[in-house]
């Protein structure tokens, strides 16, 4: 057979202008998936407890209160103290949340749920520091002195009603001001407890806040 010539074939080099493009395209690949892997991290401890609270459940027990699904983040807006001053509704963040709604004039519903509001806290023993008692006036009147001692220790902010809709829901049938509403230290509301919750019903709200505390235990920690 007769030699034949050896057939070269010369590919292009690259320019340093695509060349930099590629490095700069992977780079950009590596940094989202190092921004999703660290927010991963950061909401595992979060998912974790939601997950060993609601999944698993190790003690077998039915859970009193209603899972809000999907949660709803505490809304950006403005709060009045009882003295005047202005706040933003996300400085509740930071602790868990037993909240509860009613007028300033505070019928006798609402100063049951009062009532039942500081013995639930109170019944959680030395984790009680990692719940803080709320109460949301949903109107423009003056909160009434009978009240101071009912609210020692509680935060007291006012929340024009038609804000509070936005976020907060009873259920079906009911009024606002006939639930407790669970909010956790991302200021998401997960829970409501059912209405018109009387003390017998107050023990069983006690057991789901104790199994909440302890799956979230790793990532809450007492105090702000």
């Amino acid at each position: 057979m007769a030699d034949e010539p050896l057939g070269l074939t010369v590919h292009s080099m690259p320019s340093p202008r695509q060349a930099l493009d590629g490095a700069e395209g992977r780079r950009t690949v590596l940094g989202r998936w190092k921004m999703i892997l660290v927010m991963l991290c950061c909401a595992s401890p979060v998912i974790a407890s939601y997950f060993t609270y609601y999944v698993i459940r190790p003690e077998g027990r039915r859970v009193y209160g209603e899972l809000i699904d999907p949660q709803r983040a505490l809304p950006d807006i403005v709060a009045t103290t009882r003295e005047g001053a202005q706040v933003p509704l996300g400085s509740l963040k930071g602790q868990w949340l037993l909240v509860a709604v009613a007028d300033a004039a505070c019928d006798t519903l609402c100063e049951q749920q009062l009532y039942l509001q500081r013995q639930l806290r109170e019944s959680l023993g030395r984790e009680k520091d990692r719940l803080d008692r709320v109460w949301l006036v949903s109107d423009a009147a003056p909160v009434p002195s009978r009240l101071d001692n009912a609210l020692r220790g509680a935060t007291v902010l006012r929340v024009p009603a038609a804000q509070l809709a936005q976020w907060l829901t009873p259920a079906s049938g009911h009024a606002l001001a006939e639930h407790f509403y669970v909010v956790d230290p991302m200021g998401n509301w997960m829970m409501r407890f059912p209405a018109r919750m009387d003390t017998a019903g107050a023990g069983r709200a006690k057991r789901d806040l104790d199994r909440l505390l302890r799956a979230s235990s790793s990532w809450d920690e007492p105090g702000r």
